[in-house]
């Protein structure tokens, strides 16, 4: 499939990559579900089947597979968590600092880890982004880290969480360069929708399911 980029002018490209940042989660679940770009982290179990799980990738992820698709065709592949990685029962009530931090056990309801990783970090640790987007990294790598190389990783990701603030996530991106007014979220439906008519110009949807129909008002 040729670039499918190459039907907008320098001008209009540039213009419509950046509008691209300004999609909400929603509209880029929507973009990607018409042409089948996965967003949609999957995790293999031990039988050798692979399901989705409940986790998305993060926008700047799925918007990379959208500018990757816009350029080549080629949808990509969707993340998966390997099954050596993968645990469905609980935690220890009291993990040690080798305990090790596998998909699905880092969660609020699992108190013992986030403990645990408090002690670790002298009462530092936060749940919060840092620490969320920390572990995904680690895996979608397929490495489940100690509890002690998490920690550690983490106090050196929260000393450098600016470079979570991608452009990818415009309201922020836009809040630090004091572009982000009370008509910021004019502005972002605006661009938005902008992006969503260029893409359904230069790239139709592939999606071919019939749709349900709203019942007539009565």
């Amino acid at each position: 499939m040729p670039n499918l980029l190459s039907q907008l002018a320098n001008e209009a490209r540039a213009r419509f990559l950046e509008e691209l940042n300004y999609l909400n989660l929603g509209e880029i679940r929507g973009v990607c579900s018409n042409r089948g770009i996965p967003y949609k982290i999957l995790a293999e179990h031990p039988d050798g089947r692979v399901k989705a799980t409940k986790d998305i990738d993060r926008k700047p992820i799925v918007l990379a597979r959208l500018r990757h698709y816009l350029a080549t065709g080629n949808v990509g592949q969707p993340t998966c968590i390997p099954a050596a990685i993968v645990r469905h029962d609980n935690p220890p009530a009291r993990p040690g600092p080798r305990e090790r931090l596998y998909y699905r056990r880092y969660a609020k309801e699992h108190s013992g880890i986030l403990r645990s990783l408090g002690e670790l970090t002298e009462g530092q640790f936060r749940d919060g982004a840092v620490a969320r987007v920390l572990a995904m990294e680690f895996w979608t790598r397929g490495e489940a880290p100690t509890l002690a190389e998490f920690a550690h990783a983490w106090t050196r990701a929260n000393a450098d969480r600016q470079r979570l603030l991608t452009p990818e996530y415009a309201y922020l991106t836009d809040l630090k360069h004091k572009r982000a007014g009370s008509e910021w979220k004019s502005l972002r439906n605006a661009k938005a929708e902008s992006a969503l008519r260029t893409f359904a110009r230069i790239a139709p949807s592939t999606d071919t399911s019939p749709r349900r129909r709203s019942p007539p008002p009565r």
